[in-house]
């Protein structure tokens, strides 16, 4: 029998307070703190932040997040709609240098009835795919097994943002600014 061994999860999953620092909403408050590193910020523009998920279905697994608080998708305006999509696309081609994975699935978990478990802020997930990544663990016991740590993520797609065209890094623990 093989043996999953995930060490690094352990203070996650013992902390007491999950979220005792939020006051409101989690995608209001992270990409107001400038903690980016800390907070798995990976990418910001003027209107839509890109943040590592911390319950990861694969590696590089990310949130596309407007920072309008809506879960409404028609209250984005036109401009929103379009940072969103740049930053989106530019996560793509963040995703493909770091991880190169065969593709993609990206979506957004709209409503209570959705499943997502935040449901009142928009978010659009990237999650890259390989050939072959779908094994007994999801399906027989809602486990999944993550080969590669947050911060070792981070760092990958994090560098692969800033080589893009129109990229800034203000600070070496920051998320990488596109004007």
């Amino acid at each position: 029998m093989e043996q999953v061994f995930a060490p690094w999860r352990i203070e996650w999953i013992r902390r007491d307070d999950k979220n005792a620092d939020i006051d409101d909403c989690v995608f209001c408050e992270l990409p107001e703190r400038r903690a980016d590193r800390d907070n798995l910020l990976v990418a910001r523009s003027e209107r839509t932040f890109v943040l590592l998920n911390n319950y990861p279905y694969n590696p590089g697994h990310v949130m596309v997040i407007p920072r309008l608080h809506t879960g409404d998708y028609g209250d984005l305006t036109d401009e929103q709609l379009l940072d969103h999509a740049r930053l989106k696309r530019r996560t793509f081609g963040a995703l493909e240098t770091a991880l190169e994975p065969d593709g993609f699935n990206a979506g957004l978990n709209l409503g209570d009835g959705a499943g997502g478990s935040i449901s009142d802020h928009l978010h659009t997930h990237v999650v890259p795919r390989w050939r072959g990544d779908t094994n007994f663990m999801p399906v027989l016991s809602e486990t999944s097994v993550i080969v590669e740590a947050l911060e070792e993520t981070y760092d990958r797609v994090h560098e692969a943002f800033a080589r893009q065209d129109g990229a800034t890094v203000p600070g070496e623990r920051s998320a990488v600014v596109f004007e």
